[in-house]
């Protein structure tokens, strides 16, 4: 029987996807194989950057766990940049980020 998580978390990557790819001109798509050790992200086709994707019940929880994963994540995917999509309650999407990891953002913007 599915998990019905998984599938939460299955069309909330779909969805994510869908808006960055129309956001962008990107070709995002969900990545396979989440939870292994050397976990990558949940997105793929963003250049450089682990995506990580959060729509959880407890949607702090999610502020607060999701950006850290999403650092080792992006240090196994060897990628400079790194954040996380986590959606509030309502259906709005949120990106989250550490300070460092925002910083690392900007200070390439601003090279």
């Amino acid at each position: 029987m599915p998990n019905r998580n998984q599938n939460k978390g299955k069309v909330a990557e779909r969805e994510v996807a869908a808006l960055l790819q129309d956001m962008l001109g990107l070709p995002v798509r969900r990545k396979l194989g989440a939870g292994r050790l050397d976990d990558v992200g949940d997105l793929d086709g963003v250049p450089d950057t682990v995506i990580q994707v959060a729509n959880w019940a407890d949607a702090l929880r999610a502020v607060r766990e999701k950006p850290l994963e999403a650092e080792q994540q992006r240090e196994n995917a060897g990628a400079s940049f790194v954040s996380s999509f986590v959606r509030l309650r309502g259906g709005t999407w949120r990106v989250v980020m550490t300070p460092q990891q925002w910083a690392t953002l900007m200070l390439q913007v601003l090279a």
